[in-house]
């Protein structure tokens, strides 16, 4: 059974290993060697503090992916825009359960007062998967990067995908 709940200080150990094992051998994220668990206890501390939600998913009693909104972009007016994270541990995917936990994460921070909602797509060649979860939940592709990054001995591209959380009022 899959159920998403707000993250915790006591999911760090398996929010650091499903980071890990994205770090080392895929490439959603562009960093280049997985931080410690201080370093990703200290990343999510942060996020909650800033009042950006943060959430998991268990599967029968085990950690199976997280979920988190952070800034866009660090200049003020960008503050009612996010960038959601979304990560499965490998044994798990394509089980619903990062479909769970972007939709609870829209839900999420919509109801915070976030207005807009990007996703930032590593390798948008070989990010199909990621493409398509967003796709399902209301994302556009608004544009690609071209050979931003580079890891694993290639140059990779970055999707963005964009999603309004409200509708547009015209008043901040």
């Amino acid at each position: 059974m899959l159920q998403v709940r707000a993250a915790t200080p006591d999911d760090i150990p398996a929010i650091t290993a499903i980071y890990a094992h994205a770090v080392a051998h895929g490439t959603a994220s562009f960093e280049l060697e997985p931080p410690s668990e201080a370093e990703m206890a200290q990343r999510q501390r942060a996020l909650l503090t800033a009042g950006y939600p943060y959430l998991v998913a268990d599967f029968d009693g085990a950690l199976a992916g997280y979920a988190y909104a952070a800034a866009y972009r660090t200049r003020p007016a960008y503050r009612t825009t996010v960038e959601d994270s979304v990560y499965v541990a490998p044994h798990l995917h394509r089980r619903g359960v990062g479909h769970a936990l972007l939709d609870r994460l829209i839900a999420a921070s919509a109801q915070a007062g976030f207005r807009q909602m990007i996703a930032v797509i590593g390798d948008s060649v070989n990010q199909g998967p990621s493409i398509a979860l967003h796709a399902a939940l209301g994302f556009r592709l608004v544009g690609t990067l071209d050979a931003v990054g580079y890891k694993h001995r290639r140059w990779l591209d970055t999707a963005l995908m964009q999603r309004a959380l409200a509708p547009d009022t015209g008043i901040p």
